[in-house]
């Protein structure tokens, strides 16, 4: 029941964290380009990175953490179908160049932060 409330915690946060973060976007960078989605996907993929690549992932009290941390708050937080349904809306508006941009920046940047994220992991 303790994992299952955690993982709940986290993810109320989570979810509360991509919605500031996505309003903070559009109010700041337009609503041309989804940097929310894409801002959220990097941090939640360097953040997941970071807690499941760690030497504390094997500590009892860490692994209280990683729930919290990887499972709630990366679970509410990142925004992978609102990244899929942001690169159909730029597709079906013949935005393709923004499209490639936004399907590219977000894998490749993500998959980046992932390797980051294990990287400041293994440094401590």
């Amino acid at each position: 029941m303790y994992n299952f409330l955690l993982i709940s915690l986290g993810a109320v946060l989570g979810a509360n964290a991509r919605f500031l973060i996505t309003r903070l976007t559009l109010q700041k960078m337009g609503p041309d380009f989804p940097y929310g989605t894409l801002l959220i996907n990097v941090l939640g993929s360097l953040i997941i990175g970071f807690f499941m690549a760690g030497p504390w992932k094997h500590s009892p009290s860490m692994k209280a953490a990683s729930l919290f941390v990887a499972v709630g708050f990366c679970g509410g937080f990142t925004t992978f179908s609102s990244y899929a349904f942001d690169s159909i809306t730029l597709f079906e508006r013949g935005q393709w160049f923004l499209a490639g941009a936004n399907i590219l920046s977000n894998n490749i940047l993500s998959l980046a932060a992932i390797l980051l994220g294990v990287a400041l992991a293994r440094l401590l």
